[in-house]
C-alpha cells in the first residue's frame, strides 16, 4: 500500500491532467467555431454545370484525335 501522500500527489496530478485536458480541448473549440463563424460560406463554381461539361466534351476529343493512332497501332498488334 502506498503511504497518503503518494496518494495524494498522484490525485493531483491525475485531476491536473483531466483539467488542463477540459481546458485545452475547449479552447480548440472555441478557436475552431470562431474560425468557422468568419469565414466565407462556399460560392457557387465560377463555371456552370454546362461549361464543365463542354470542356470536357472538348478535352475528350483532343485526347481522342492526340492518340487516338497510338491506340489504333497498338489495337492491331493485340494490346
Amino acid at each position: 500500500m502506498i503511504s497518503v501522500l503518494a496518494q495524494e500527489r498522484l490525485l493531483g496530478a491525475a485531476l491536473g491532467t483531466i483539467f488542463t485536458g477540459v481546458v485545452f480541448f475547449e479552447q480548440r473549440k472555441s478557436i475552431y467555431n470562431s474560425i468557422y463563424q468568419s469565414a466565407p460560406q462556399p460560392k457557387e463554381p465560377i463555371f456552370g454545370w454546362k461549361a464543365r461539361q463542354e470542356f470536357a466534351h472538348v478535352w475528350n476529343k483532343s485526347v481522342d484525335n492526340t492518340f487516338g493512332s497510338l491506340i489504333e497501332y497498338l489495337s492491331s498488334r493485340g494490346w
